[in-house]
């Protein structure tokens, strides 16, 4: 565990620094609250909770198992708010739901390491192997795999299933984890200084139903708009795609392994088919807001051809960058022979499921603060990405990790969990990591969002180059994995 150091400062405001010009992170004192006054026993101290985390998601419960489960913090008391019903999922359904997550091999560690993995595999989930990326407006492709196809890259998982095995894992931690579903949180009131006339030592979280919770943390997991982070008044950065991603499960023409996550750059946004079986597939169509209301509105047919069309049309193709694309490769072929992976083709399909296609907005934020004096702000409440590197939930995971990493060391050092001496750590890892993601997302979705000819050039060598490259793909999938 890392110690506040003289270095750890100076990276935190580097990390803070970075993307100024988009004003992504907007500096400010670290000092600020590093020193937290300890308070002594207060009127109603046996209604304090050591932890609230406001938001049971999937991200909010998987940090609720994950400190219910560290030893170090076996005598803390632990609530979790969960504004929705209790997600039970005796077996698996017969029909898969549209919302599916790439787990990567990370995420899945942590999950197996709060007991949920094992449950998640006995209902479903299916791993692949291989990703191939391609460009519809040239013949430039890259794919990543594991050296062998040995090892799983991700594993598709619907959102539900990775739901249902946490609630699973929380039934078990009711000594020291609490959960209050149905709870919505109608107010904060946050820690005032000692020297306040108002002057209160820990959050107060007030419920619909007329109940005051007290907390000396609270963390922060109610989503992209988060009630916790707006009501702190953290300055967050924000814009929309002008998109919208149109989610439905296909059924492919035929069985096959079925161990390859599919995913083309249209002109319009990108398009991927995630392997759920060797039979079904989800997809995630990236697109504008026009368009995804017109594929709602096609009849099955009509559908299923569009997404065929999406993955093997060569319309969007020019003579000139493919005839450029074409002697670019062939000289990388000169200087690296034995580089590259073969190009394969996409299974094509033949229906969709009988659950109903949904489209839902895509956009980009990023919270210029994760901490604050007694609050952290984890998953979609610190940041949200588009969702063609399906990133989103493990950059939530990967939170859920280093805060638990940082309260487990607290906690043994006899330390304040609320104190910023400690937050601070967290911030400042989480944003070395997520930060450099969240630029190379937003690049990836600008680079691919025009059919302009020398843009396109300029992409196809890229790709072209990165696929002739093992090192370079190796680091991209180690990074991805997190």
């Amino acid at each position: 565990m890392h110690k506040l150091t003289k270095s750890t400062l100076t990276l935190n405001g580097f990390a803070r620094s970075v993307f100024a010009e988009k004003c992504l992170i907007s500096p400010r004192n670290i000092c600020r609250g590093i020193v937290c006054a300890q308070h002594s026993t207060t009127a109603g101290q046996d209604e304090v909770y050591d932890v609230i985390i406001s938001g049971g998601g999937m991200v909010g419960s998987a940090m609720a198992c994950s400190l219910g489960m560290d030893p170090n913090l076996g005598d803390k008391k632990i609530l979790l708010l969960e504004a929705g019903h209790k997600k039970v999922m005796h077996k698996a359904p017969e029909t898969y739901s549209t919302r599916v997550s790439s787990i990567s091999p990370g995420s899945a560690t942590l999950l197996a390491g709060v007991g949920a993995w094992d449950y998640i595999t006995e209902m479903r989930c299916k791993p692949y192997k291989k990703m191939q990326v391609w460009d519809a407006c040239s013949d430039a492709l890259i794919i990543f795999d594991k050296e062998n196809l040995e090892d799983e890259m991700a594993y598709i998982v619907e959102n539900d299933v990775v739901a249902a095995a946490l609630t699973k894992q929380l039934d078990s931690l009711s000594d020291n984890v609490q959960v209050k579903y149905k709870s919505k949180v109608v107010k904060y009131k946050w820690p005032m200084p000692q020297h306040s006339v108002e002057a209160i030592p820990w959050v107060q979280v007030a419920l619909a139903s007329g109940e005051t919770l007290q907390t000396k943390l609270l963390i922060g997991a109610d989503g992209q708009n988060s009630m916790v982070r707006r009501h702190l008044g953290i300055p967050t950065v924000k814009w929309n795609y002008d998109q919208s991603a149109v989610v439905a499960v296909l059924r492919l023409s035929e069985p096959t392994e079925n161990n390859v996550a599919w995913q083309r750059f249209l002109p319009t946004g990108p398009i991927a088919m995630l392997p759920l079986s060797d039979t079904e597939s989800s997809l995630v169509w990236s697109t504008s807001h026009q368009l995804a209301e017109e594929l709602l509105q096609l009849d099955e047919e009509s559908f299923v051809d569009a997404v065929n069309s999406a993955f093997w049309s060569n319309e969007n193709q020019s003579e000139l960058v493919e005839t450029a694309g074409s002697m670019f490769r062939s000289a990388l072929s000169a200087l690296m022979p034995s580089a590259g992976s073969p190009r394969q083709l996409p299974p094509s399909v033949a229906a969709i499921g009988p659950k109903t296609r949904v489209m839902f907005p895509l956009g980009m934020g990023h919270a210029s603060e994760y901490i604050r004096h007694r609050v952290a702000l984890i998953g979609d409440a610190a940041h949200r990405v588009h969702p063609l590197a399906g990133q989103g939930v493990n950059l939530g995971f990967g939170d859920v990790a280093c805060l638990t990493q940082v309260l487990s060391q607290a906690a043994f050092n006899g330390k304040d969990l609320g104190a910023m001496q400690h937050l601070l750590e967290y911030e400042t890892e989480r944003q070395r990591h997520n930060l450099p993601m969240m630029a190379a997302i937003d690049l990836m979705k600008r680079l691919y969002s025009t059919h302009s000819a020398p843009v396109v050039l300029l992409r196809t060598f890229g790709l072209q180059a990165t696929n002739m490259l093992p090192t370079l793909k190796e680091q991209i999938i180690s990074m991805a994995s997190k």
